[in-house]
């Protein structure tokens, strides 16, 4: 029998979700305990985590769509909070996690997401870490702004018995960047599967790229401005619920999949969030060659553009450019989340 507290809508306490809010923001992040009792867990995984989980169903519905996925094995979620990592990555794959294994700082959090995958209609076993047993798949999600030098240390063993790794972090700058620090450490010894279209260095770290950061954008699920509750909750804590920046990073032991590519063309990924004026669209683009502002002119791919603005629209590209215009583009179909 689960011990967690049952919490609905009408049951949130305010006061938990003030201060769990001024603790997110605030810069001394790692001064005290998120939680102080299971409830807070509760009120937590209704709410901003489920918005965390929003961010993977994005990520993880693209990984699908690219027919790309784990290897079936123990699954580990580093710094797992209330578990809303390991429960997405679960619901997509069901047939990847052979065993389960949570690990946090908190006891707390490890307890609730214990207890919370037990409530689930599974006979997957979950537990705390056993460090003697390398995951399959090493899940990992907003942990990197509070990672001390031991912390890394820590984190760099899981990563370096891990065979998958999937990685999600908040889109603010600085935390985009120390992913970006990360991929650079781990490249080489992994393949990158997302999302980055390229395997050799991170082109935001040329000259001139300083204040560009790789982070993108998931779309909130369809229904999200009809539901009153959450409507409520996004005016009463201050969150716009139609924008949710993330940076990512997947990678993989195994051989990277081959993409079939149109003779000519390169795989390219649109950064952030472009802008669309009339006779073209200004966006970030990545790609084998380098990060740098392109235009991509509305005669070219007119339907492309109209919407190329919103989260919805396809980000992964095969095209040709040239002196920061694309001249030929080919859009990969967007990922739809379950």
């Amino acid at each position: 029998m689960s011990s967690l507290p049952k919490l609905g809508w009408d049951q949130l306490d305010w006061s938990v979700l003030d201060r769990l809010r001024k603790q997110f923001l605030s810069d001394e992040l790692s001064a005290g305990p998120y939680w102080q009792s299971l409830a807070d867990l509760a009120h937590y995984d209704l709410t901003f985590a489920e918005r965390i989980g929003w961010k993977w169903d994005h990520v993880l519905a693209e990984l699908k769509q690219r027919g790309w996925s784990p290897p079936a094995g123990p699954l580990l979620d580093w710094g797992c909070g209330s578990g809303i990592a390991h429960r997405r990555v679960a619901r997509a794959w069901p047939e990847v996690p052979t065993s389960l294994q949570v690990f946090d700082h908190s006891l707390l959090a490890e307890k609730f997401a214990i207890n919370r995958w037990r409530d689930l209609p599974t006979e997957i076993a979950i537990d705390s870490w056993d460090r003697s047993v390398n995951p399959t798949t090493l899940v990992i999600s907003h942990v990197i702004n509070e990672l001390s030098d031991d912390d890394a240390e820590d984190l760099m063993t899981a990563l370096e018995s891990a065979t998958t790794v999937l990685w999600i972090e908040p889109g603010a700058s600085d935390a985009a960047h120390m992913l970006v620090d990360w991929r650079e450490r781990l490249r080489g010894k992994f393949n990158i599967i997302y999302p980055c279209p390229h395997q050799g260095r991170c082109g935001l770290l040329a000259a001139g790229n300083e204040n560009h950061w790789c982070h993108h954008f998931a779309p909130p699920p369809g229904e999200l401005g009809a539901d009153p509750n959450w409507v409520k909750f996004g005016q009463r804590a201050g969150i716009d619920l139609r924008s949710l920046p993330y940076s990512a990073l997947v990678l993989d032991r195994r051989e990277a999949p081959v993409e079939p590519v149109p003779p000519g063309h390169i795989v390219g990924r649109i950064i952030g969030r472009p802008k669309v004026a009339k006779p073209f669209a200004r966006l970030l683009g990545c790609d084998e060659t380098s990060v740098s502002t392109l235009q991509l002119p509305r005669r070219l791919a007119p339907s492309l553009v109209k919407k190329l603005d919103r989260p919805t629209a396809p980000r992964r590209m095969h095209w040709q450019r040239m002196d920061g215009t694309v001249t030929r583009v080919q859009a990969v179909a967007p990922a739809k989340s379950d």
